[in-house]
């Protein structure tokens, strides 16, 4: 999960267009900070957790539901959208709304990082996802991000991942970051911020690359960032640091929930 909350922390200060669209660009500022998808990942994680690997997807569906209302309760001015904001807080309805925005994929890291098998890791990714994220698109962005993280963890190549991407998911990520960047809009969706996602992982040297990929393209670069950053920490991993700069932007109860999650992938 540091992957995409690294990622969340680094992209936060140039949301909006606010970078100039380059990687050239200091790491880390005193204007960083986390965002809601760090706040929904680490709720994510915890969720799973406390289900266990071997749950039922109804038992997961109501953990997900549960641990992102708590924690967006303890952290509520994280920046969350509209209509996820109105499930988290104004409403005892937690039936899902149709969305299709990348939040579904930007919280989905943990899932990528536990489970033994592809299958399971896109059914477990799934039931992240359809509490609120329940259109065909949503879904698919988060299985996507989930994939592709358990497929770099184990051990295939770039190559491999986008031939399963393409063949599984139908992105189409063949335009250069350059052309990205020249088509560039604001986009909050699945289907633009994957393609984007995608494409600065697969151009990327190591995780700081894939990230500072992901920030030059602009738009809402704390989520491009996140999701680029969780596949980019499966495949490379990450500096120690930047993992510990990064951590230093985050508080306490989080960091016990990422110990906890640490303690059982080294297991």
């Amino acid at each position: 999960m540091y992957g995409a909350i690294l990622g969340d922390i680094i992209g936060s200060r140039f949301e909006f267009d606010r970078g100039g669209k380059t990687k050239e660009f200091k790491l880390f500022t005193s204007e960083d900070s986390f965002t809601d998808d760090t706040a929904m990942t680490i709720a994510i994680g915890e969720a799973l957790m406390k289900a266990g690997l071997a749950a039922d997807t109804d038992t997961i569906e109501r953990e997900v539901t549960s641990s992102m209302r708590a924690w967006a309760k303890r952290y509520p001015e994280a920046g969350y959208g509209g209509r996820f904001y109105k499930w988290l807080f104004w409403s005892h309805n937690t039936q899902p709304y149709g969305s299709f925005g990348n939040g579904s994929a930007m919280r989905v890291s943990a899932a990528g990082l536990l489970y033994d098998t592809i299958e399971r890791t896109r059914e477990v990714a799934k039931s992240t996802a359809v509490v609120t994220h329940n259109h065909p698109e949503g879904i698919k962005g988060a299985e996507c991000t989930a994939a592709v993280m358990f497929l770099a963890r184990t051990g295939h190549s770039k190559a491999d991942i986008a031939e399963y991407v393409v063949r599984e998911f139908g992105y189409d990520f063949t335009e250069s970051l350059d052309q990205m960047r020249l088509r560039h809009r604001h986009d909050e969706t699945c289907q633009d911020s994957l393609p984007k996602a995608l494409r600065a992982f697969m151009d990327g040297e190591s995780y700081e690359d894939v990230v500072r990929n992901a920030v030059s393209l602009g738009g809402d670069t704390d989520t491009l960032a996140a999701i680029a950053g969780a596949m980019a920490e499966a495949f490379y991993g990450i500096p120690e640091n930047i993992k510990q700069e990064g951590l230093s932007f985050i508080p306490d109860d989080m960091k016990e929930v990422l110990d906890a999650f640490s303690k059982i992938i080294d297991r």
